[in-house]
């Protein structure tokens, strides 16, 4: 998800893959082909996914529900802060988190489109996430990270305005293009390396790169790609120790889930999983249990085996292996990732075989293996990206985690 929602731990390590559901149907149907894949999503966070059927002839029942809905939709917008309508008009909620909603809108003067993030702030955890948000918010401009633009604030809500990302989260992107090559993959991590570069020479860490949270700003070919959320993110270049294991578990460094000292490292181990994903549609390190997958992560061995690695260039796992680093003080810092040669030359030795196919076949197995494990898991997970989870959940999701967690760490020892 992008832009700082909060997370609901046990479904984390689905979600990111279920969000790219929408992107595989669509170009299933336009091939032709896997009518297995009938489920949609709505578009999560600034990924509006906005979609303009042809209207069809509507019966006197349906004009009563849209009258009903229209009803519904002037009392939603009277729920906002006055001085947030004065100025935006309120077009449509385009997701949902633990602690906030985002709804697009437009200014009433200038027309022009925006994000807005409703924070709810009652809660002290509410309130941790929004001020950690806004603290990196207000301090960052560039082109890849994304932009605040203006701050409402009431004692129960923040109402955040930003910059709006229509162009799909990074991986939608791979899926929908149809045709995506280790140079295709170059360009994205130049420019995600680029915006976590930027943050780390201001001292911040994100703490929760994933693909969700790498967001393009619009659906052309050239868009720029903008690193969101930001509501684990941290301050300052010194080691620190986390305070628990938030964000999601798939993309942890080996130093936070042992409760070490960590740093900006941690970023680097993340964008490390992100080409893995990108590049094969599979994750480095899985595991049903969760105490295994943090072994697993710990010991810091992937493999390359399975289509279409055979295919993918020395060079870029070379790339992958020099950021899944156990030890951070040896893995490549954002400014040696983006001048690493597979990166600063476009994957100059790669075969330039269309990795799409493997990359969604891939996809859709996780998909399937999710769903057959739980068989309300796939569809539960689709829900959790863009309807809200309950306060009290998401704090009992996040004691498990810190049960699982101090496991073990207690096990390792």
């Amino acid at each position: 998800m992008g832009c700082g929602a909060g997370k609901v731990l046990p479904e984390a390590s689905v979600k990111g893959y279920v969000s790219v559901v929408q992107s595989l149907v669509a170009f299933s149907r336009a091939k032709g082909g896997d009518e297995g894949l009938k489920k949609k999503t709505r578009g999560t966070w600034f990924s509006t996914g906005d979609k303009n059927p042809a209207p069809e002839p509507k019966s006197q029942g349906q004009t009563l529900r849209d009258g009903r809905k229209l009803d519904r939709v002037a009392k939603y917008k009277d729920t906002f802060d006055p001085r947030v309508t004065a100025r935006y008009d309120i077009k449509a909620l385009i997701g949902r988190g633990s602690f906030s909603r985002v709804v697009r809108v437009e200014h009433r003067a200038t027309r022009q489109p925006f994000a807005i993030k409703m924070m709810e702030v009652e809660l002290p955890e509410g309130r941790e996430v929004c001020a950690s948000e806004l603290a990196v918010l207000h301090r960052v401009s560039h082109p890849n990270v994304i932009q605040l633009i203006q701050v409402f604030q009431s004692p129960q809500r923040v109402y955040v305005v930003l910059e709006l990302a229509t162009g799909g989260e990074l991986l939608e992107r791979v899926v929908s293009r149809g045709h995506f090559t280790e140079r295709d993959a170059t360009r994205a991590l130049q420019m995600a390396l680029a915006g976590v570069g930027y943050l780390h020479r201001l001292g911040i860490t994100h703490r929760d790169l994933k693909p969700e949270n790498l967001l393009y700003y619009h659906p052309g070919a050239e868009s720029r790609l903008l690193v969101t959320d930001f509501g684990l993110a941290s301050f300052g270049g010194a080691e620190k120790v986390s305070d628990d294991t938030r964000g999601t578990p798939e993309y942890m460094a080996p130093e936070v889930l042992l409760r070490k000292p960590y740093t900006c490292a941690v970023d680097m181990w993340a964008l490390g999983v992100v080409a893995y994903i990108v590049l094969s549609g599979t994750m480095p390190f899985e595991d049903d249990s969760r105490t295994r997958l943090y072994r697993s992560i710990v010991r810091g061995k992937c493999s390359f085996h399975g289509d279409p690695w055979p295919s993918v260039s020395n060079l870029a796992k070379d790339f992958i292996q020099r950021l899944l680093q156990v030890d951070h003080a040896t893995r490549l810092t954002a400014d040696q990732a983006i001048h690493h040669p597979w990166v600063a030359n476009m994957a100059p030795s790669s075969s330039m075989r269309n990795l799409h196919r493997s990359i969604s076949r891939n996809l859709r197995q996780r998909l399937s293996r999710s769903s057959s494990r739980c068989p309300s898991s796939a569809a539960s997970a689709a829900s959790s990206a863009s309807s809200a989870s309950s306060a009290s959940r998401k704090l009992r999701s996040r004691n498990e985690e810190r049960e699982t967690s101090a496991n073990f760490r207690r096990r390792e020892k």
